[in-house]
């Protein structure tokens, strides 16, 4: 396979203010110069879009695309951060588990958990967090729901036993499952 046909890869980072058609700008231009969209996650927060993006492609079409992000940035009012990359490879096989943590809402909940998971050695694949009100109450509620990768040699009972009891002893309701899908 030669370089001009072979996938490269290119991660993008782009924020700015939300408005209606970005997503459909962004990723027109991703099809027009002949990249396909690998991985994405956006969300808007606050008043802010945000995304992180994974463009596969040869690599005379990723160069034209990273000559024209600062203008598609300016255009789409976004800043747009580019890097090179590779696709990823495990030194080990991993497990995706799915984990939900709610809790009433305070400071030090996701430093916590991060915390524990980097203490065994488990990468978080993936995180999202929310606050809402609790319904009847009112009160500020916190949601964590993360994917994280456990080496294959782990011993899942014992590692769930040790997080559901670090969950209990702060008052954290929580679930640790094998991801589905």
């Amino acid at each position: 396979m030669t370089t001009e046909t072979q996938n490269n890869y290119l991660v993008i980072t782009a924020s700015g203010e939300d408005k209606v058609g970005l997503v459909d700008r962004l990723s027109s231009k991703i099809a027009e110069i002949g990249c396909n969209i690998e991985e994405s996650r956006m969300a808007v927060l606050g008043g802010q879009f945000a995304l992180i993006m994974l463009i596969s492609g040869p690599w005379n079409a990723l160069s034209k695309f990273e000559g024209q992000l600062e203008a598609l940035g300016s255009q789409l009012g976004l800043t747009i951060i580019q890097k090179r990359t590779q696709q990823r490879e495990r030194a080990q096989p991993m497990m995706p588990y799915q984990v939900e943590v709610v809790a009433m809402d305070h400071p030090g909940i996701v430093r916590g958990l991060a915390g524990f998971f980097a203490k065994n050695g488990i990468n978080i694949e993936e995180l999202q967090t929310d606050t809402y009100p609790a319904p009847h109450t009112g009160t500020a509620m916190f949601s964590v729901t993360m994917t994280v990768g456990i080496p294959a040699e782990a011993h899942i009972a014992s590692l769930r036993g040790n997080f559901l009891d670090y969950c209990d002893d702060l008052n954290l309701d929580a679930s640790f499952e094998p991801a589905r899908g």
